[in-house]
This record gives structure tokens, sequence and C-alpha cells, in this order.
């Protein structure tokens, strides 16, 4: 056991004492040192809970197994490092009935680490409809049910979504453990501004909304953020550097509060350059600056007819490649339309355009 010199008072606490944080705690409120200990213990939490008075919301009407209430806990874990994780997140992890997790492998690592034996449950896109019901059941029978993602904080960018939704509509309680976010993380660290932002998670495999997506994320004029698979990477960094142009700049995060820990920062070009010439490892972050403030020149027609004909050639239909470009554009859809017609449009289409 580490020394304790004084109540709520922890000394430097090693890798392989962590697991056992938790118990020591529940210990220095369990047994009191002085008389004036012990007032302070009891004052904490009027539910005899060894949680502190700021997370005594937890303790209401609590589950069966322990002393959590029922409700569905978001609960944040490392993105990396495993120290990462916060003391309520190891309390709500071992106190909860079950916990949901999307891969329950990885999962198990972090478990493991810090000897924390709760049920663990797989919850991904393949089996969300069964498990939500399931799940559901369980919150409805007032257990405490805990959502972990990979890395991160849930429900960014991962399942869980139509869960709280479903928990919501029912009245049944969402309860936020905050902590780890690669998106905040990122940000915090990557010099570009943070006032304002737009995060665009993972672009859509579709090439056509994937384009869409990124005409309009290059005429925002904030920064933008997305996450990129590193298989990935080198598609990404062509396409935006197409779309961004070459000379915008951009942060790529990669191996965050891991060992290998890297932040690139340079332009989309040299991105393309440096990168062409192997696969990074690890999950990316990547971040774009904003268009700069200036006003915007309209395309020429030669410009418009360019993406048009590109997605076009690429099966779209006319009416949706005017949509896209006109999206991502300047320019009003009703003269994209016009022109698409003039281009495209066989000679009674647009008679009869005009005629309606």
């Amino acid at each position: 056991m580490l020394p304790l010199t004084r109540p709520f008072q922890i000394l430097a606490i090693s890798k392989l004492a962590v697991p056992s944080i938790s118990p020591l705690l529940h210990r220095s409120f369990a047994q009191p040192f002085s008389t004036s200990t012990t007032s302070r213990c009891a004052s904490s939490s009027s539910e005899g809970d060894a949680a502190p008075a700021t997370e005594s919301a937890d303790h209401a009407n609590s589950s069966k197994k322990g002393s959590l209430k029922s409700g569905l806990y978001l609960v944040a874990t490392p993105i990396g490092n495993l120290e990462d994780i916060t003391l309520r997140a190891l309390r709500i992890l071992k106190s909860a009935d079950v916990i949901l997790s999307e891969d329950t492998r990885h999962s198990w690592k972090l478990l493991q680490h810090y000897n924390i034996d709760t049920p663990l449950l797989s919850y991904h896109k393949f089996n969300e409809s069964q498990r939500e019901m399931t799940t559901l059941s369980r919150l409805r029978d007032g257990q405490a049910v805990a959502l972990i993602s990979d890395a991160g904080t849930p429900v960014i960018s991962d399942p869980g979504l139509e869960l709280v939704k479903l928990c919501t509509r029912e009245n049944i309680a969402v309860i936020p453990i905050p902590g780890p976010s690669a998106l905040v993380t990122a940000l915090s660290t990557c010099g570009l501004p943070t006032n304002e932002f737009t995060f665009v998670g993972f672009l859509p495999k579709h090439a056509g909304s994937r384009r869409s997506r990124l005409l309009n994320a290059a005429n925002q004029a904030v920064t933008q953020i997305f996450f990129v698979p590193p298989h990935k990477l080198l598609q990404f960094l062509t396409e935006t550097s197409l779309i961004f142009g070459e000379s915008r700049s951009c942060v790529i995060a990669r191996e965050m509060t891991k060992l290998h820990e890297e932040f690139w920062r340079g332009t989309l070009g040299e991105a393309v350059m440096v990168f062409s010439s192997g696969q990074p490892k690890g999950e990316i972050t990547l971040l774009i600056e904003g268009k700069a403030d200036s006003p915007s020149k309209a395309p020429s027609e030669d410009e418009l007819e360019h993406e048009l004909r590109d997605l076009i050639s690429k099966g779209h239909s006319i009416s949706t490649s005017v949509k896209i470009v006109a999206e991502g554009t300047s320019v009003k859809r009703k003269d994209v339309y016009a022109l698409a017609l003039r281009l495209f449009a066989k000679p009674d289409e647009t008679e009869e355009s005009s005629n309606g």
C-alpha cells in the first residue's frame, strides 16, 4: 500500500501502482484518520459514497452492481497514452454493470491495465440495432451502462449517436465523463486559428460526395479538421491540394500522446511531396487553415465547364453536378445550370426547359 501522509494527498505513483488508485481513495474515506478527517469525509457525500461531492450526481438512484445511478455513461478514454485517463473515468468503468466498446480486443488492453473486470460487450455498425435494444432493456431495469470508443470521446465519429437519441427520447440519463479527444488535442497544438473551426471528421467513401464535402470546406474561412486513415493520407493530400490550393497551410498530427508523436507543418503541396514516399503509421488528425478573407473571384466559364464535365463523366446527373459546383463556388446555381444545359443538354431538353 502506498503511504498516505495526510488525507487527500497521494504521493507519486508508478505505472504499476495506478490500478490501485481507486481502492486507495475508497479506503481513505472509509478509514478515518482523525475526528476532523471523519467530518470532512462524511460531508462529501450524503449517500455515504466514496466519490467527491462534485461527482455525487453519479450516485443518486444507484444501479444494482455498485454505487452508480442508472444511466448511459459516455466515458472518454486515452487516445494513446494510458496515463491520460481520469480518476472519475476509472471509477465509472469499475462500477458500471457493463461496458460497450467498438473493438473489445482493443479496449480489453485498457481494462486489463487498470484491473477492471466489468463485462465488456461489442457495439459497432454491424450489431448497432440489436445492441441498442438490449442496452435499452438494461437501462430500463436500472443498470448503469458505460460507452467507450477505441480512443478518445465516444460518439464523435464513432458509434453511439442513435443510442444517445433513444435514451433522450425515453428520458434515460445520459452522463458525460469528459477526457481525451483527438480533435481538441490536435487543435490546441496546431498553431492555426482556434477561435472558430469546423470538424469534418472522416470523408465519405463515394468520390462525388467526398469532392462535394471538400469543395464546401475549401471555401470556409475557419480551420478545417479531418480524421484520415493512414492508408488514405496521400489520396487525401492530393485531392485537397487541388481543391484547397497547394499553398494552403496544414498540420498533420500523428500518433498523438504516443512515443512517436509527430506534428508535421507545411503547405498541402509540400505535404504531397513529403508523404508520397511512404505510408505513415497511426491514426491521423489533419488540420487545414481557413480560406483567407478576400473578395472571392468567380471561376471562369472554362473552369466551370471543366468541373461539370468531370462530375458528369463520373456518372453524376446534370442536376447533381450543378448542385455540387454551385455549392463549391460563388456562382449562382441558376447560372451554373444554364451553362450546363447549354453544354450538355440535348436540343429538345433545352427547348423544354425554356418553355417551362
